[in-house]
């Protein structure tokens, strides 16, 4: 059994997880800006399919991404390259969320980023907290991802791509943008092949506890995300 915990009670200690499912910590249903940025900072995040109530979840190990351990293979070094795509930085956030909300994935049925997430990370972009990272071709949106900033640590909630490496341009011009901007980590939640592929490893969730309190706690860059900030040296 997990704790049911109310609007005005803080979370059960991450050591209080289940292992099977790995990280399953409490459940209640509360969800909004603030409670999901107190989430963040003690390493806990919202997870959960629609109907059911809110679910927070603390998994050990966590999936994490150094932005130095970031791999670029061949052929997605030659995309960035080619400069066939645009990048932008917040500029159609809403869209970004919409779109990884809807596009199917192998293997599951359905979004966990439902209407009230959504709304949620929108309210926390109008709170200067929940970035996009967009790659366009032309006007047209093509693929993108989005996550939340807090100090100089940055969680990753998800990614889209309806073109070949859009996300995975995405993802190289977030690493090469949080690496000028001194940020230390991503949190990439849970394990993928697909993450490990792009240098994300696992480390023990009291590593990953240690590391968000000491980068939460960080002045955060000055002022709004610049909607260009694209990498032009991809050598």
């Amino acid at each position: 059994m997990i704790p049911w915990i109310e609007a005005d009670e803080t979370f059960p200690s991450v050591e209080d997880a289940l292992r099977d499912p790995n990280g399953l910590l409490c459940a209640g249903l509360h969800l909004s800006p603030q409670r999901v940025l107190e989430a963040y900072k003690h390493g806990i995040f919202p997870w959960f399919n629609e109907g059911d109530p809110v679910l927070w979840w603390s998994p050990d190990p966590r999936m994490v991404l150094f932005p130095s351990e970031f791999k670029i293979s061949r052929s997605l070094r030659k995309a960035l390259r080619a400069e066939r795509y645009r990048i932008k930085l917040d500029a159609r956030f809403d869209e970004v969320v919409a779109a990884c909300g809807s596009t199917p994935r192998k293997g599951q049925d359905g979004t966990w980023i439902t209407e009230p997430m959504q709304a949620v990370y929108g309210a926390l972009h109008e709170l200067g907290f929940a970035h996009s990272v967009e790659t366009w071709v032309g006007d047209t949106l093509v693929g993108g991802l989005y996550g939340l900033a807090i100090g100089r640590m940055f969680y990753g909630e998800s990614m889209f791509s309806h073109a070949t490496d859009a996300s995975k341009i995405a993802l190289a011009h977030l690493v090469k943008y949080l690496e000028n901007m001194d940020f230390g980590l991503i949190d990439c939640q849970m394990n993928t092949r697909h993450l490990a592929s792009l240098g994300a490893r696992e480390i023990p969730r009291h590593v990953f506890i240690a590391e968000v309190r000491r980068l939460t706690t960080l002045p955060p860059p000055a002022g709004r995300w610049p909607a260009d900030a694209a990498q032009r040296d991809w050598r």
